[in-house]
């Protein structure tokens, strides 16, 4: 991009050095010619360090946006499954004292039979 400024401005300067062939003020077209050209150069490059800076500054702000918005997910799902964790917690106690106190249940009613069949395999003689 900037060679072609360049280039624009040299063939403008020779434009106005061929019109002047008359006399020495050709030099110093040819010279604010130049000169012209140099700053037209320096501008297009400040406009695109302007342009780099500014799409540098807006890249950081949206992966600044992105990386709050990630945090913020990941803190709110580690909240839910936390809470879930609690409460699977509580349930899988409830079910457990549940299973114990039907175990305990069927143990005290077949206990006695069992004692019986105990000693009735025990005091049984066999020939």
């Amino acid at each position: 991009m900037n060679h072609h400024l360049l280039a624009k401005a040299k063939a403008k300067a020779r434009k106005k050095m061929e019109s002047s062939r008359g006399g020495g003020g050709g030099i110093q077209q040819l010279l604010a010619a130049e000169q012209e050209a140099q700053h037209i150069v320096n501008a297009a490059r400040t406009a695109k360090m302007a342009r780099l800076k500014q799409a540098k500054e807006e890249a950081e702000k949206e992966i600044a946006e992105y990386k709050a918005k990630t945090e913020q997910d990941f803190q709110r799902k580690l909240e839910e499954t936390s809470g879930d964790s609690g409460a699977n917690v509580k349930r899988l106690e409830q079910e457990t004292d549940a299973k114990i106190e039907q175990l305990k249940n069927e143990a005290s009613r077949i206990s006695n039979d069992v004692v019986e069949m105990l000693l009735k395999h025990v005091t049984t003689v066999k020939n």
